[in-house]
């Protein structure tokens, strides 16, 4: 049955926060705990682990293209 991966929740004083960057694609097998993505606050950046084994199905959000000068 799919699960799907959602981003843990970061305190009360995060308001937002960024998908930086997949690390898997559709199709990728992954183990449980594995990093799938990572994600920014305006405090710090973080992995979101998966929450089983399986095969990644879909993606449902772009990540978000960074320009740094």
């Amino acid at each position: 049955m799919p699960m799907p991966i959602i981003m843990p929740r970061q305190g009360q004083s995060v308001e937002s926060c960024i998908l930086v960057r997949w690390l898997v694609k559709p199709g990728d097998t992954v183990a449980e705990g594995q990093a799938v993505a990572n994600i920014e606050t305006d405090k710090a950046t973080f992995e979101v682990p998966s929450p089983a084994a399986g095969v990644i199905l879909d993606l449902f959000f772009p990540q978000t293209p960074i320009f740094r000068c």
